[in-house]
Formats: C-alpha cells, structure tokens, sequence
C-alpha cells in the first residue's frame, strides 16, 4: 500500500481541476461546460414561475431554448414568449440553475468568467449564492450573497450586495457598484471573483479589487453570522422586477447571459 501514494498524486496533478489557482489557494470544486449537456451532478435547473418574489416577469424553463451548454460555455438565455402553466401566465421565458443539494461551501474564492447580456431596460443577469439551510432564520436573516448582479439599463456598471439582518421586511443590505472605464459588459467576457473568509468578504472584477465588507448581522446569531454557513451557487437571468423594472420598447430579445467556466478554490 506505501507505493499507492506516488500515483495518486500524479493522478491528482492531471485532474482537470489543476488551473492555475491564484496564490494561497487551491481549486475544490469547478465546471468548465465542456461537455455537450449540463452536468446534473453539479447542478439542477430550476423551473417555475414565481420569479423568486420580486415581481419578475419570466417563467424558468428547464429546456434547451433557456438553458444549455454549446461550443464550451453554459448559456442561459431570456426569449419574449408567452407562457402558461397552471393558470401561472408570463411574458418571457429564461433560465436559472444552482448547486443546492450537489455542492455548498462555507469561506473560498468564487470566480466566473462570463459576458453579459447585450442588456437594455428590464434585463437582470445575477451569479449570486444562498444559504443550504436556513440557520438564522427566513430570508434574510440567514444571508445572501451576490457576487455580480447587473441591471440591464446601465451596461458598463455590476453590483456586489450583501443581504443581511432579521426576516423579510426587517432586511438589511449593502454594496458597491462597479463601473467599467471603456465599454459594456455585453461586449467581452470578464471575470467576476468574491473571496469569502470568516469575517471579511471581497469583490474583484477582472482582478481589481473594488469592494470589502467586514460589517454585517444576523438577527438571530452572533457575527460573523450569517456569513459563517455553507452557501450554494446560483446562476440567472430575469426579466423585470422591482429593480431593474420592466422591458421598454428598446428593449432587445432574446438575451443571453453566457458563461466559460465556474472555479471554487480554498485556502490551502
């Protein structure tokens, strides 16, 4: 058995988890849509037409229209369609996918490369993780976390948010807004990174450092709750909402929100 070692590590260097990881970290989980058809071992495709509460105005399909992997990326794509499903009736049908109960992590360093929407009035692209369990309570009081969400009328800008506090409506949230020198995020890809660490988390965007909060509670537990549980990933793209609100007549369709890969590193 003492000669097993060697050839599990050679084997470890040639798993096709060994990118390059940034300095201090090691790589634990990633999907790089490389295949021909999503990875339902790492992720499940939601379907629904509740728009997460918002007010959105897309039905979540889980079908290649929506949601698919072509030429090495994920793509999830927003139609304007009527659909109707149990007297539920929307506008617009997209895609929205998540680890929940595949994969969650408590700390680590998140890194998407991914190119926005075209955008436009009513468009809502989001890489955002939440709780596996709700520890501390109903949302928010048990945390969320967006790692880049963008509304689709300002296309050179992202948001990083923390959401926080007790219960919907006694809620918290803070970010900062990132804003590109030249150009629009629907032109090229770019890379979206938050490092979490007990106490402190960080938001990059292709390596810049633009925002770090130590700063945040729970109603129900003591800091650095609720940001000490696991959390899971999710990936969307939405129509309207209290946000963004709804499409004008500019507004383009369909919108495609595609991405090259998903890394999840930690700490060594």
């Amino acid at each position: 058995m003492h000669n097993m070692k060697p050839i599990l590590f050679s084997l470890l260097l040639l798993a096709p988890l060994a990118h390059a990881a940034p300095e201090g970290w090691s790589q634990v989980w990633a999907d790089e849509f490389d295949g021909k058809e999503i990875d339902f071992s790492k992720w499940g495709v939601e379907e629904n037409g509740h728009g997460g509460g918002n007010g959105e105005m897309q039905y979540y399909m889980d079908r290649p229209e929506n949601i698919r992997v072509e030429n090495g990326m994920l793509v999830i794509e927003a139609k304007k369609e009527k659909f109707n499903n149990a007297g539920v009736q929307k506008d617009y049908t997209s895609g929205r996918m998540r680890t929940h109960r595949r994969a969650s992590w408590l700390y680590g360093r998140f890194e998407i490369r991914a190119k926005l929407p075209e955008g436009g009035k009513g468009v809502w692209p989001a890489i955002w993780m939440l709780p596996a369990t709700q520890k501390y309570g109903g949302w928010a009081a048990s945390g969320e976390i967006d790692i880049m969400e963008q509304v689709g009328h300002e296309r050179d800008t992202v948001h990083g948010t923390l959401h926080y506090g007790g219960g919907w409506p006694k809620n918290e949230h803070t970010g900062e807004p990132f804003k590109l020198k030249s150009g629009n995020f629907g032109d090229d890809f770019h890379v979206f990174a938050l490092e979490w660490e007990k106490g402190e988390i960080r938001w990059y965007v292709d390596g810049e450092l633009y925002q770090t909060q130590t700063k945040w509670n729970s109603a129900n537990g003591q800091f650095p709750a609720p940001f000490d549980q696991p959390f899971y990933m999710v990936l969307n793209l939405a129509v309207g909402g209290g946000w963004p609100g709804p499409p004008n007549a500019d507004t383009k369709f369909p919108q495609k929100l595609t991405i090259d890969y998903v890394r999840v590193f930690q700490k060594k």
